[in-house]
């Protein structure tokens, strides 16, 4: 920009410079003016931009619920008249609700018996053996060491009959060589991977469990061990996914391994969930997971990898599509808000009712906008027109899910581990997460316990002639 101009032009100064002082002066000045203009173009779509991302939340983009900023509302209080017409609703269960707890717990350990003591009228402790009355009560107790420690003094002894001599064989829950039991190797493994407590955390936890004290490294060690032992059973379904191909949700997350983005992908269903962990988040990591071709239906978003990959029949998740839609009527351009308003309509309807969608939506309905559409309308409109099959599929077929939720819902575990941990040291301490990961969830959607299978793996692992558990969904 030039600024040589005069800082001031009065009129006397005007009047006493020539003709063509005057039209260079003019010119300057226009091109100042010029480029002025056009600086605040450019500000005036950057306020724009800024605007449009100061707004996204999980609603209108991919940005997870956790990343929700909860905001003030700016209206103005509702009248003390209005407030008090509304129904007030105390916090907790509503009425009507059906509670667990009171219903039992379903088992009794121990009984103990209460009975007075000293007589309050005569002080004599002569009451009559059967009650009067007998009060029950259920009662859920953390008992006084829910850890024990056991020294285990294995004999051996010499047979009286035959004269033979023979050792005695070491209980079941217990490996030779470490110093914790498989249960409670399986607990520690539990509370590392579902409950992401820190190995400082867990030695806390044992000492007020048990007060014992356990090393760090024993913590590590104990946790690589469950890996080791569930191995084999991640190895099995990861083959069980690629033969049966049944019908999956496929999602990925980033995962920082010494700072590196790596990429944590998920497959699953409502009877299993296998994490791994990849370098990239290409088309090639999605056919090692699933082969190059897939015989089952995916429910996947909208991400380039699943476009084009050979899989019987794909569903695109819906929810991200009206995301796509809601974020487009917040952005400056023709007919943005036009196109985005009736789409989210739209959709809502889809969701609501599969049948109204057929008579709503035809494929004019959306290609007349085309030509009237900017740059990033058209191509949302582009995609839903090219790839109706996809976007659409659930209608014909019911059973298939609209929506990426399983995928989705099956990442906030791995989601949840990477924000307390601050992700993995290598690739194969990642690899060795995404397993206990696939593990925790698998159990979780075939009602399973999570310890129990721990702790059979690590008797298998230290038994050969032990079938290892198995994650495949069972018929």
């Amino acid at each position: 920009m030039n600024h040589n101009l005069p800082q001031k032009l009065d009129r006397e100064s005007l009047n006493q410079l020539s003709k063509e002082q005057l039209v260079e002066i003019i010119i300057e000045q226009s091109k100042v003016i010029r480029e002025l203009q056009e600086i605040i173009v450019e500000l005036q779509q950057e306020i724009q931009r800024l605007k449009v991302s100061r707004d996204l939340d999980s609603s209108n983009s991919s940005k997870p619920p956790s990343g929700d900023i909860h905001k003030k509302s700016e209206n103005k209080k509702a009248s003390s008249q209005e407030e008090s017409s509304q129904p007030n609703k105390k916090p907790g269960g509503q009425p009507g609700h059906q509670g667990k707890t009171r219903k039992g717990f379903g088992r009794v350990d121990r009984y103990e018996i209460l009975r007075p003591e000293d007589c309050i009228y005569c002080g004599q402790k002569a009451f009559a053996t059967v009650a009067v009355k007998v009060e029950k009560h259920c009662v859920a107790q953390l008992v006084e060491r829910p850890i024990e420690v056991v020294e285990y003094q294995r004999q051996t002894c010499v047979c009286e009959c035959c004269g033979n001599i023979q050792t005695a064989s070491w209980p079941d829950d217990i490996i030779p060589g470490q110093d914790l039991g498989t249960s409670l190797q399986a607990f520690l493994g539990w509370a590392n991977n579902y409950a992401h407590m820190p190995y400082e955390k867990q030695q806390e936890m044992l000492w007020e469990l048990g007060q014992i004290e356990i090393g760090l490294g024993t913590l590590v060690a104990t946790n690589e061990r469950i890996q080791t032992a569930i191995e084999p059973s991640i190895i099995e379904l990861s083959n069980w996914v690629k033969q049966t191909q049944p019908n999956i949700h496929v999602d990925e997350t980033p995962w920082s391994v010494k700072g590196t983005k790596e990429w944590l992908w998920v497959v699953a269903n409502s009877e299993f969930c296998l994490f791994t962990a990849a370098d990239t988040r290409s088309r090639a990591e999605l056919e090692a997971i699933l082969g190059t071709q897939y015989q089952g239906i995916i429910v996947s978003d909208d991400f380039s990898v699943y476009n084009g990959y050979q899989a019987f029949a794909q569903q695109k998740c819906l929810a991200h599509l009206r995301r796509h839609f809601k974020k487009l009527i917040q952005l400056p351009g023709l007919h943005n808000q036009a196109i985005g308003e009736t789409f989210v309509s739209l959709i809502d309807e889809a969701f609501r009712s599969y049948g109204r969608w057929f008579q709503i939506l035809d494929s004019t309905s959306y290609n007349e906008w085309i030509d009237l559409a900017g740059a990033t309308a058209g191509n949302l409109l582009r995609s839903l027109r090219d790839k109706a099959h996809q976007w659409w599929y659930f209608l014909d077929h019911p059973e298939v899910p609209p929506d990426n939720n399983q995928a989705e819902r099956s990442l906030r575990l791995a989601v949840t581990k990477r924000k307390v941990s601050g992700g993995s040291r290598s690739m194969e301490r990642f690899q060795h997460t995404a397993n206990l990961l696939t593990v925790v969830q698998t159990c979780r959607r075939q009602g399973r316990s999570v310890i129990d299978f721990f702790a059979q793996a690590l008797i298998a692992d230290s038994d050969n002639s032990l079938s290892r558990p198995s994650l495949l969904p069972q018929d």
